[in-house]
């Protein structure tokens, strides 16, 4: 082994995982803002400091705490080949969705992220699992889908885990740059500062064996009133 490698997380893997989360990667991430963009029209969200927490709560204890233990089990299930307890993660996945526009945004970007993936990496049991949806006309949430793929790449969890979770709060920060709330540099001050957030976030999920679920109440109101307000940049 050279210096300054690590054998358990393969170099291909890294490639990948660097891939499938980059904002290029396209599921159309960029077209969604979570029910952040309502929160700013109310002029909830009006400064750094309140996107940054806004971010966090969303992480912490939102769909960001969903996500990440549909995830958890997914990975679980696609590293053990077992399609059924995949399917079944994925159902729940879908399940617990608030409004229709957070459905919409998990599906739209699972079923893309799924068909891109198969088709630049045509991995078997991944295929496989795609061919059922398709075939039964399932919906895919993005968390199962990404689990399933960095599973069955060798990523270890704790990094996939961190790279979902970094790459959601980076997601809402570039909207909160084109929402006009922040600029580049407090950007980047937010993700810096969301750095213990996310760590204790994985950290959680490796841990939590129960309790699934979320508690946004703001986040979940704040998507409703995106499915009717007059004017719009997002998707959600």
């Amino acid at each position: 082994m050279k210096p300054g490698t690590d054998s358990a997380f393969p170099m291909a893997g890294l490639y990948r995982m660097l891939t499938w989360l980059s904002p290029g990667f396209p599921i159309g991430a960029f077209s969604y803002s979570h029910g952040l963009e309502a929160a700013v029209d109310c002029e909830t969200i009006c400064d750094r400091d309140s996107l940054q927490n806004w971010i966090t709560a969303v992480v912490r204890w939102g769909n960001g705490r969903i996500d990440a233990d549909i995830l958890h089990d997914a990975y679980r299930a696609a590293a053990s080949g077992d399609m059924a307890e995949l399917t079944a993660a994925n159902r729940r996945g879908i399940a617990f969705r608030a409004t229709a526009e957070t459905r919409l945004e998990t599906t739209a970007q699972g079923e893309a992220f799924l068909a891109t993936c198969c088709a630049a990496w045509p991995e078997p049991f991944l295929v496989g699992w795609a061919a059922e949806t398709v075939s039964t006309g399932a919906a895919v949430c993005h968390a199962a889908a990404i689990g399933a793929a960095m599973a069955r790449a060798g990523i270890p969890l704790d990094s996939a885990l961190t790279g979902y979770l970094h790459a959601m709060a980076g997601n809402l920060v570039s909207a909160g740059l084109r929402l006009g709330i922040v600029g580049q540099t407090d950007g980047q001050r937010i993700l810096a500062a969301l750095e213990p957030a996310v760590t204790v976030a994985v950290s959680n999920t490796l841990d939590r064996t129960d309790r699934f679920g979320s508690a946004t109440f703001a986040v979940e109101l704040a998507s409703m009133a995106h499915e009717t307000q007059y004017t719009r940049l997002f998707r959600s």
